[in-house]
């Protein structure tokens, strides 16, 4: 049995609830301020795994009274805070490792650091991948971000562990915060891109040029069996595509036919987007211009 994207977005849940509470009861006992500020990191993680969780729970629901267009949206706005707290690691993890650079510490039990650093990069790896899986299979923009939040983890945990081995065997500690400066640049720079995909639907962006031109298409399949195309409009709302246009058909063509048209366009442009919700409004030949 498939399992179903809550269950899915949950385990992201119980992961980094495991992780973080290794990386901070390790992060305690050697008194690594590096391992302290990759569990700070995967608690924002863990924080946006929640808000995943609940966002695919509520984007799911079916259009109501108040909302007649669906719940797509939180999609976007979870999408858009988790890449926020991207940030938001970021910079504390630039300036921990800034303050580690001025006042470095020795490292207790570097060994059990570097296990942790490890155990926990391993478990983040395997549910980013199941993550993501889903993510692309149902177009959720919020597991995806979840996804590469559970991604950046991975990159954090393996480069803190390297900087721990690097530090263990040469005694060098500046290596260690010079490596986490670079992840921290790293996955803000990543951030961007997702927040491009996340925040653009908020403001009812349109679909980009080739995803219009697959709709496009689709449409021009009937081009025999109608005029020409006016107010073409699309939108994006979570997994969920909206997609209005005015189809101009010949004044002589009967009711029926044109509902039949209208029906078959759909249908046509839901091979490509199966989540799409698309409204076709018919209008004879010279009507527009009166």
């Amino acid at each position: 049995m498939k399992r179903s994207s809550s269950n899915i977005a949950f385990l992201s849940v119980a992961s980094n609830s495991l992780v973080v509470l290794l990386k901070v009861s390790v992060g305690i006992l050697t008194g690594s301020i590096a391992v302290l500020s990759e569990a700070i990191h995967s608690a924002l993680d863990l924080l946006a795994s929640f808000i995943a969780f609940i966002s695919v729970k509520v984007s799911g629901k079916p259009a109501d009274d108040d909302h007649p267009y669906g719940h797509g949206k939180i999609e976007n706005i979870s999408g858009t805070i988790e890449t926020l707290l991207i940030y938001v690691a970021g910079i504390w993890i630039i300036y921990e490792c800034v303050h580690k650079l001025i006042s470095p510490e020795p490292i207790k039990l570097p060994l059990l650091a570097i296990g942790v650093m490890l155990l926990g990069a391993l478990i983040n790896f395997v549910v980013s991948r199941i993550v993501n899986k889903e993510a692309n299979r149902i177009n959720s923009v919020a597991m995806k971000s979840n996804a590469f939040h559970l991604l950046t983890d991975v990159y954090t945990s393996l480069g803190v562990g390297l900087s721990l081995i690097l530090v263990a065997v040469t005694g060098w500690t500046f290596l260690d915060p010079i490596i986490g400066i670079a992840l921290a640049l790293y996955i803000m720079i990543e951030a961007t891109k997702l927040m491009k995909e996340a925040f653009p639907p908020l403001l009812d962006a349109r679909l980009n040029k080739s995803e219009e031109e697959e709709v496009f298409q689709a449409i021009r399949t009937f081009q025999s069996e109608y005029i020409e195309i006016q107010c073409f409009k699309t939108r994006r709302a979570g997994a969920h595509e909206h997609i209005d246009f005015h189809l101009i058909v010949p004044p002589e063509n009967s009711i029926k036919s044109i509902h039949h048209l209208c029906d078959r366009i759909e249908d046509k442009i839901l091979e490509k987007f199966p989540n799409a919700h698309i409204m076709i409004h018919p209008e004879p030949d010279g009507l527009q211009e009166r």
